[in-house]
């Protein structure tokens, strides 16, 4: 499975703390995340969760903060009961956001390992580009 990785990136017009910002702070990651409500406090080995609805079918999706390097680089991993699968580790994705200062702002670029397909990692990745889209967005009305 190790070649199934979702890998997309976006420019974003405003600064890695304000980024970082959208992407710790559960009311705005909630907009990245298609509306999904999220718990965590971002200290590593703490809980993540994501609840919501998501293609009509309702999830309660949970992970374990991994790493923070404030405001470069945020890992987690993540496991959704709706794939069917067992809850055990080998099920599980770690996703990793990392952020990088570029000319006019932030490079962000988020990777999601352990798909099972190769179908199954491109899926990811259109659903990653999306929720990109709206960290753009968010972080770019936050900047001002």
């Amino acid at each position: 499975m190790a070649d199934n990785v979702s890998t997309c990136s976006t420019d974003i017009g405003a600064l890695p703390r304000t980024v970082w910002t959208v992407l710790t702070s559960p009311e705005l990651l909630s907009r990245v995340m298609f509306g999904a409500a999220v718990d965590s406090d971002f200290v590593p080995g703490s809980p993540i969760t994501f609840t919501g609805e998501w293609e009509g079918r309702r999830f309660e999706d949970h992970g374990k903060i991994l790493d923070v390097d404030e405001p470069r680089l945020l890992r987690h991993t993540h496991f959704s009961p709706l794939t069917g699968e067992a809850d055990v580790p080998e099920n599980y994705h770690t996703v990793t956001w990392r952020l990088e200062e570029v000319p006019g702002g932030t490079r962000v670029t988020l990777t999601q390992d352990n798909n099972p397909t190769p179908e199954a990692a491109e899926h990811s990745t259109e659903n990653w580009r999306r929720a990109l889209a709206e960290l753009r967005h968010t972080a770019e009305l936050l900047s001002g």
